[in-house]
């Protein structure tokens, strides 16, 4: 059994599989030894584990999952990894970007697959049918589009998400709303649609804590996957055992 954790910049994401089954998933605000031992009491096949961590390291969490698990990797831009990175900047690479490349490879081997994880940010990223992870786009997700408009602007309110919009607004509220909302429906289609008319067969799969917020507005058959990147980390665990 595999013990997987993703730190993320305000979250943790913990999972406990078996092959590639998810036997148990959680997310809390931190991470400790005491939880890590509790998770090993509940799950005593456990013998290996990963780390990925957007967050300055903790050498004493570190060192216990060393001590602890038969084989534990921290995930770093040298780690091995079942695809080709084509990357020009493997430092600088986002591991949530990786580890979802590698999880939408996990479920599409072979293919074309697009990922779009929503959350704070939207990252666009492209695995061809080669197994090649060829890079991506960056750009704010929604909430920061929201706080940039009114802390950049003298005047304009800060909205929050609508399920129900427009294309134009008729006041600045639904402006905003609908500005917002329609831009991240347009970007995206775009990449997909323009990905349609140069691959073959494209794959996609959205994931991130806006995705099914968007999923349904979008004009394309789309997979969700919430737990894109745990299964990523898990796959990468799994070719370095």
């Amino acid at each position: 059994m595999n013990f997987i954790i993703d730190i993320g910049t305000s979250l943790v994401k913990t999972a406990v599989f078996h092959d590639q089954e998810i036997l148990f998933r959680e997310t809390i605000p931190d991470i400790s030894d005491e939880y890590v031992s509790s998770i090993m009491q509940d799950f005593p096949k456990l013998r290996y584990s990963i780390l990925s961590s957007v967050r300055k390291k903790d050498p004493a969490l570190l060192q216990y999952l060393q001590d602890k698990f038969e084989h534990f990797i921290e995930l770093t831009a040298d780690t091995p990894i079942p695809l080709k990175n084509l990357y020009l900047s493997p430092a600088t690479l986002g591991y949530d970007r990786l580890a979802a490349a590698v999880g939408a490879n996990t479920i599409f081997p072979r293919s074309n697959v697009l990922v779009i994880d929503i959350g704070s940010a939207i990252t666009i990223d492209f695995v061809n049918h080669m197994n090649e992870y060829t890079g991506g786009n960056i750009s704010p997700g929604m909430s920061i589009r929201y706080k940039a408009l009114n802390e950049y602007t003298a005047n304009l309110p800060l909205e929050e998400p609508h399920e129900d919009f427009e294309l134009f607004g008729s006041d600045t509220d639904s402006a905003i709303v609908n500005g917002v909302q329609n831009g991240i429906i347009f970007e995206l289609n775009g990449y997909i649609n323009r990905l349609n008319e140069t691959t073959k067969k494209l794959k996609v799969i959205i994931t991130g804590g806006d995705a099914y917020f968007f999923v349904k507005k979008l004009k394309n058959t789309i997979f969700v996957d919430l737990n894109l990147t745990l299964k990523g980390l898990n796959k990468i665990l799994e070719f370095n055992i």
